[in-house]
């Protein structure tokens, strides 16, 4: 079986789906004070967490999550909710085994506000995308897209749920498909 670890910045929600379904062998935060580490802990999953302000510089701090990585000779990860750049430190050993879920339908929206992008510039439809992380910001190689309609009677917050709720069900069928192909 393929050991996947899940890299999160903040709440978690799509780290704790992830996490029912499929074994994580541990979840990274860049924040100590995430409440993903809560949501690990209460599932049994082991986590870490380290900032970058506590290393030299950003290559220092790859190089620890890269020794993270391979000390527990993860196969793929996944980041949900990750809001650093991954840099060329990680990049070089492990491009091709970081994917990414993006609250959009890129290449529409890219950064860390894809939801509030969309509903500002007034399009019908979003959606998610999974894709490959690469060094541009969300510009890898797209593996599977689902579109969220936008609702006449939508709120931003009615739109962002359901957007969540779409990458809830997308997420784990990716990983799925790339940890049994």
């Amino acid at each position: 079986m393929k050991k996947i670890a899940v890299f999160a910045s903040g709440n978690g929600s799509n780290f704790q789906v992830i996490a029912e379904e499929f074994p994580v062998e541990f979840v990274f935060s860049d924040h100590r004070d995430a409440y993903v580490l809560e949501r690990a802990e209460k599932l049994g999953v082991l986590s870490y967490a380290f900032e970058l302000k506590e290393f030299e510089n950003k290559a220092d701090y790859e190089v620890a999550l890269v020794e993270l990585l391979e000390e527990h000779q993860i196969d793929l990860v996944c980041l949900a909710g990750y809001m650093k750049i991954v840099g060329p430190t990680l990049l070089a050993t492990y491009e091709g085994r970081i994917i990414n879920i993006h609250p959009a339908y890129l290449p529409e929206f890219p950064g860390a506000q894809g939801i509030e992008d969309a509903w500002n510039a007034g399009v019908t439809e979003s959606g998610v995308t999974i894709h490959w992380v690469d060094s541009g910001v969300d510009t890898g190689k797209v593996i599977k897209q689902v579109r969220v309609p936008r609702l006449a009677d939508d709120t931003i917050e009615s739109f962002e749920a359901r957007i969540h709720e779409a990458e809830y069900k997308l997420y784990p069928e990716v990983i799925r498909e790339l940890l049994y192909k």
